[in-house]
């Protein structure tokens, strides 16, 4: 199967990080150690938690000749189909503190709500969840199946936090966000404490071997952050680390170019909808702004393509169902193995072990469904 070749896999920019410097202790500054073992302690106690699979993407890596590509599969996280799933429920269980009187509120486009909602759920607590015109009536009512009171907001994503924060200022709610702001710090990073277990079972899976490069997917920057810092924590090596996100949001390179926060303007949405964000969180861009070796963009086109080579087996022995948000590591992967000065300077060869996040699986069935017949 000749998967890389013939068929173009396109990025649209790369740049790599002129302030790159990575510094365990400075990162820990951000989300400590204590916070990152505290997530695993608890989060292994949950009913019905074991660690998803991590996957050789034997096929690919043999094609691309690196030694190996893993990918963490995280469609199979508890009943939620998402990496999100460890954060959210994670930062309502440690604020909320087995008090039943509490209302939990959050804006989200779709996975960060249902985590909030399914802990909610589970801890007997009253649950608002605000969304913008843009998320799917899916998304809205899998979270109205975990007992959420779901407020469909006009305009984006932005517009759905600003309205999320009016009203639970208003009516006391406690807002557990996986966005932070100038006062609001802790409960973003116990929600990258959660996502940070992803890298513990990681570590546990990978039997020695040594991680070179690590591909992560960046929105607001929670997820990239949180992988930063277990890799600080839990590995040995610093690997290389890779941004990956949509070409029409890219708030983080574009941030990474200028070494401070830049908002930018998000004039259509992408399919990689987590990912369609305009600005950087403040928590993880502390923790990107020098770890991050490059930043890669991909335009939406090859999402579809990835989506359904991943399902029927052609990456590897397994089909997988890889949500739209999942598809970009592996198609940036095959954009800079195909390009001789990027392979060249991120140093991918024959010795390289790759690691790609398979942060969701069809939490969208019907999104999921449209894109693998197109």
């Amino acid at each position: 199967m000749d998967i890389s070749n013939g068929q173009l896999w396109r990025y649209s920019s790369f740049i790599d990080n002129k302030n790159h410097s990575f510094n365990r202790e400075e990162i820990f500054k951000n989300i400590s150690k204590k916070q990152i073992d505290e997530a695993y302690l608890s989060i292994s106690k949950w009913d019905n938690y074991k660690p998803t699979p991590l996957l050789l993407l034997n096929k690919l890596s043999k094609e691309l000749n690196l030694n190996k590509i893993y990918y963490k599969d995280e469609s199979k996280r508890f009943d939620l189909k998402s990496f999100k799933a460890l954060g959210g429920a994670y930062a309502v269980e440690k604020i909320t503190k087995g008090k039943k009187d509490i209302t939990v509120s959050s804006a989200t486009a779709g996975n960060h709500g249902r985590s909030v909602a399914w802990s909610a759920k589970k801890l007997g607590l009253k649950c608002k969840i605000f969304i913008n015109e843009h998320v799917s009536d899916a998304r809205g009512k899998a979270m109205e199946s975990l007992g959420a009171d779901v407020v469909k907001v006009k305009g984006n994503y932005e517009k759905s936090l600003i309205e999320c924060i009016k009203q639970s200022t208003k009516n006391n709610w406690q807002i557990v966000q996986d966005v932070a702001w100038k006062d609001y710090m802790l409960v973003p990073t116990l929600t990258m404490a959660g996502y940070s277990v992803m890298m513990k079972e990681i570590v546990d899976q990978i039997n020695n071997d040594e991680i070179t490069h690590i591909f992560l997917q960046a929105g607001v920057g929670g997820m990239a952050a949180a992988m930063v810092a277990g890799a600080a924590r839990y590995l040995k090596n610093i690997p290389k680390m890779i941004i990956v996100e949509p070409d029409s949001a890219a708030c983080v390179m574009e941030s990474i170019k200028t070494g401070k926060i830049e908002k930018i303007n998000i004039e259509r949405e992408s399919l990689m909808g987590g990912m369609s964000c305009g600005e950087p969180s403040l928590v993880p861009w502390k923790i990107l702004k020098k770890s991050v070796n490059y930043c890669i963009t991909l335009p939406d086109d090859d999402i579809g393509k990835a989506m359904r080579l991943f399902a029927n087996a052609v990456f590897g022995d397994d089909k997988i169902v890889a949500g739209e948000n999942s598809a970009p590591g592996v198609i940036s992967l095959i954009a800079s193995c195909n390009d001789e000065n990027i392979k060249n300077k991120i140093n991918l060869n024959s010795n390289s072990n790759v690691l790609l996040i398979g942060c969701e699986g069809d939490t969208d069935q019907e999104m999921y469904q449209k894109l693998l017949k197109e």
